[in-house]
């Protein structure tokens, strides 16, 4: 038994879902309701700690102190069990995204898998049967009302979000995230390609297909993580809470917890493919290769620019949020099914061409 192998990857899980992903997800609600109070001209939560810092503090200790209350009519063992499918899927699909490039000779992944995309789609996917067994064991009409939403709405948008990712699959030849991410610090991010191969014909114009791809992965993001304007599955004008109606106490925050963590490794999925992931610009202070020595204050740097990229989608997500005004549960069908889906194919095919014919032999 490698204990080594062990020993690291025991002290990454810790550092970047215990001490990074989880703080980020309580400093992720203090943002969103500051801004939100910004936007609607509020002062927002500003007396627990300096500006209201401590507040996510407060608030969690809230839900660990309030009544664990379960309703008598409930399907208790799934009941119980739903909240856990929500959080546990989020936290997994940290294991193969690169938060950093090398630091004391270690990658900056917990588990640096050949298949990095494919394992968080096919892990994430897995908490839509939360929200299912939320609805369901809830023995409520607006929270089973809230599942099944969830459950149409979430296939509908895997679907457009595993396609638009398909492009580039294509443009790399690689699933390896490491590797992706290395291949934009050494040609220019997937959006930016102002160096290296990047600079040239072809770099430009499959810019084309990758930002069709970004917009169409990033309003499937909005839709898998239930966000507004997609939040149907929770409205609280039509369901009252939706799937999570009948929830308090620490399994509600699970819930809570599990939605913010989703948008978060999301963001970061985001930023590992579109926007070079731990990479500045123009190849600064990045390794040759993956596999080439880094300094250790290069790995910190690392570490924070990826993180910084990562706050940044953060705030994209929580002023879209306060910003557009919900769907109707048609029109948020219509644009998965009608629109999306076709562009998305349609995007696959036109990047095959690119790449056909950028790459064709010359007679």
């Amino acid at each position: 038994m490698d204990w080594h192998l062990i020993i690291a990857a025991t002290i990454k899980i810790v550092v970047f879902v215990f001490l990074t992903t989880l703080p980020l997800v309580a400093m992720s609600v203090w943002a969103e309701r500051r801004v939100s109070a910004a936007i609607q001209d509020r002062v927002g939560p500003n007396r627990v700690g300096p500006f209201g810092l401590l507040q996510a503090v407060a608030d969690g200790i809230k839900f660990l102190l309030k009544e664990d209350f379960t309703p008598n009519h409930v399907r208790k063992g799934y009941f119980w069990l739903a909240p856990a499918l929500v959080m546990v899927p989020a936290l997994l699909t940290c294991a193969v995204i690169p938060f950093g490039s090398k630091l004391f000779g270690e990658k900056m992944v917990i588990a640096d898998l050949n298949v990095g995309p494919l394992f968080v789609f096919a892990i994430a996917s897995l908490s839509v049967y939360g929200i299912v067994l939320a609805g369901w064991a809830s023995n409520s009409k607006y929270p089973f009302l809230g599942g099944v939403r969830s459950t149409s709405q979430m296939i509908s948008y895997e679907i457009s979000l595993g396609l638009s990712i398909v492009p580039l699959i294509m443009i790399y030849g690689e699933l390896n995230l490491g590797r992706i991410v290395q291949y934009q610090a050494d040609n220019g991010w997937a959006l930016l390609p102002l160096w290296g191969e990047g600079l040239s014909v072809q770099g430009w114009v499959l810019t084309i297909p990758v930002f069709v791809s970004f917009v169409i992965f990033m309003t499937s993001m909005f839709a898998e993580t239930n966000r507004l304007p997609f939040d149907l599955p929770e409205c609280e004008t039509e369901l009252v809470a939706g799937y999570h109606t009948e929830y308090s106490s620490m399994k509600f925050a699970l819930f809570f917890l599990g939605e913010y963590a989703a948008m978060i490794i999301g963001s970061g999925l985001a930023v590992t493919l579109f926007l070079g992931g731990w990479s500045l610009p123009f190849g600064w202070l990045s390794p040759e290769n993956t596999e080439a020595a880094v300094p250790w204050w290069h790995g910190l740097i690392h570490i924070g620019v990826y993180f910084s990229k990562v706050i940044v989608l953060i705030l994209f997500f929580i002023v879209v949020r306060w910003t557009l005004p919900r769907f109707r549960y048609d029109q948020l069908m219509r644009l998965g099914w009608v629109f999306f889906f076709e562009i998305a194919l349609f995007n696959v095919v036109l990047t095959a061409a690119l790449l056909w014919w950028f790459n064709k032999p010359v007679s």
